[in-house]
């Protein structure tokens, strides 16, 4: 079993392996919950998500983690860091997809907010964002209680259709 990476009393967080193949699946193959994305993911997009996770624990320590509930030991969605290109700036940000079955329990705000925390205390990261659309309420408001700001707004291109996020930030030296 994958070592825990941080742990709250609710949930924990931990690398993918390939067995989570099929939880990923459930999230990212579900129109609803990939909305923010324009469409949800082939199969193949969902491998190729996998193996960068992957190159990223490889590469920097650090990715995408799934987030383990700490009294079913149900795969709940995935939360971490990651680099995250904004307009030629490479930002480090936290980011989060919950299986639309666990929606407002609280484990986005929960689990980004263990990213914080690791991102200060393990990565010594100055700042930290999260890269949301516009349109995407929920994760917006998980930003805003994690005590996130907007700071930039920016066109992310979707099949030729520009597509309007902002960038939340935090000073996490404060």
């Amino acid at each position: 079993m994958p070592k825990k990476i941080i742990e709250n009393e609710q949930l924990y967080l931990r690398e993918f392996t390939t067995d989570d193949f099929k939880d990923l699946c459930l999230i990212l193959q579900d129109e609803e919950t990939m909305y923010a994305y324009e469409s949800a993911f082939s199969e193949e997009k969902v491998k190729d998500w996998l193996s960068w996770n992957f190159k990223s624990y490889q590469e920097y320590g650090f990715g995408l983690w799934a987030i383990i509930d700490q009294k079913s030991e149900a795969f709940i969605g995935q939360c971490g860091i990651v680099y995250s290109d904004v307009e030629n700036e490479a930002l480090l940000e936290i980011g989060y997809l919950v299986n639309k079955k666990y929606w407002r329990q609280g484990y986005a705000i929960s689990a980004s907010q263990l990213c914080l925390t690791y991102a200060k205390n393990k990565l010594k990261a100055e700042k930290i964002c999260s890269i949301i659309r516009d349109t995407n309420i929920p994760s917006r408001k998980v930003a805003e209680k994690n005590g996130m700001t907007i700071i930039k707004q920016f066109d992310k291109d979707y099949s030729g259709l520009p597509v309007r996020h902002f960038v939340y930030s935090i000073d996490l030296n404060k």
